[in-house]
């Protein structure tokens, strides 16, 4: 087996090791560390917080055994389990024009009419507003019936529309967070925040994997940027196949 001592995979974790919202098959779980961890360095870069990420690893052990999980895109940093930085968008972008932003962001929703709408539309992370017309307490049937909907009705892509509209000067960025919501962080906060933890490391080579990669996704930029060498998966399974492929595994 050749070993690869300076190479770094990133995975984003919706889509990609996972079903959205999921937790991580066994078969792939197993596959990661007894496969691709003794050849690579290996790291997760999500924008849900770490409690979500855990959940989705199948438990803090889990996640322990990734070299980094970059949460919230990376403004929440862990190292080897350890937590090593945060930073807060309220800090950046302060109570004030957070509060125009939800409050307009509350209104746009209370007007939308959709197949089914739950509880907790705006989530406050230390990175981030994570919107959600849906409502995040909805059931796994709910989301995907969502997510369907919202493909053939652009619910997302039309409230993204309205919000770039409404504050074109907040310093702010707008994307579609995973399967069913809105993630706003000030602008150079997407994922290749992370890449700024990576660089004393020195790596020779930066893979990321991921689902969004389209213009507006939130793997976009990352997937884009000129560190990274970037492959665009379907899900896990197809993550899998490729990772076989670009490691050459027997």
């Amino acid at each position: 087996m050749s070993i690869q001592k300076n190479v770094l995979y990133l995975f984003d974790v919706d889509g990609t090791l996972t079903k959205p919202r999921q937790v991580i098959s066994e078969d792939l779980k197993n596959f990661m560390f007894e496969q691709v961890k003794p050849r690579v360095s290996v790291g997760l870069v999500s924008g849900s917080d770490y409690a979500k990420i855990v959940e989705q690893m199948s438990g803090e052990h889990v996640a322990n055994q990734f070299d980094y999980v970059f949460c919230e895109n990376g403004v929440v940093q862990y190292r080897n389990g350890e937590l090593k930085s945060t930073q807060s968008i309220l800090n950046q972008v302060g109570e004030t024009r957070l509060q125009k932003l939800i409050n307009f962001a509350l209104a746009h929703m209370s007007k939308l009419e959709l197949p089914a709408k739950r509880g907790n539309f705006v989530e406050f992370r230390s990175s981030m507003i994570n919107i959600c017309p849906v409502g995040r307490s909805c059931s796994q049937a709910e989301r995907e019936q969502f997510s369907k909907y919202d493909m053939e009705h652009k619910v997302r892509q039309k409230f993204v529309d309205a919000l770039k509209e409404q504050f074109p000067d907040y310093g702010l960025t707008f994307a579609l967070g995973g399967q069913i919501s809105v993630d706003v962080f000030p602008t150079g906060w997407d994922k290749t925040y992370c890449l700024n933890h990576v660089a004393d490391a020195k790596y020779d080579e930066i893979h990321f994997f991921g689902d969004k990669t389209e213009i507006g996704g939130n793997d976009y930029e990352i997937y884009n940027d000129a560190r990274t060498i970037g492959h665009k998966v379907t899900s896990p399974d197809d993550t899998k196949q490729q990772l076989i492929k670009c490691l050459n595994i027997a």
